[in-house]
């Protein structure tokens, strides 16, 4: 099975190993905390990178921009029953930065990892 990777910059890399692992069934392939950690779901591989370390995916672009967590790229996930999501998630104190949005194909709602890096969990129109 081929393996998508995406990479999150985020604030706090073990904060981010605890909320993919703990709230969204991912496993945690490598831990390099405080710089790194690679975790995996079926095909999707998921790099986090600390802002300001030392790898390259955390590096000043050449006009010396930095890497910031967040923006509006994001991963899907897809669910089976959103709404039962969105209670389990709430009721662990984890942030939306929407409510639960219906439309020709399914719903969705955005969920915030803790560095604000955007989770798409989807239903699909049945």
């Amino acid at each position: 099975m081929d393996v998508a990777s995406v990479r999150y910059i985020v604030d706090d890399v073990a904060a981010s190993v605890a909320f993919y692992r703990d709230h969204l069934g991912f496993t945690v392939e490598i831990d390099a905390a405080p710089g790194f950690a690679a975790l995996a779901r079926g095909a999707l591989r998921l790099l986090v990178n600390a802002t300001g370390g030392s790898g390259g995916a955390s590096q000043p672009m050449p006009d010396g921009q930095l890497p910031t967590p967040g923006g509006w790229n994001r991963i899907q996930l897809t669910v089976a029953d959103l709404p039962a999501e969105v209670e389990r998630l709430t009721a662990a104190g984890l942030t939306f930065r929407n409510a639960l949005v219906t439309g020709r194909g399914g719903a969705q709602i955005l969920l915030q990892d803790p560095a604000g890096n955007l989770v798409e969990l989807f239903q699909p129109a049945s």
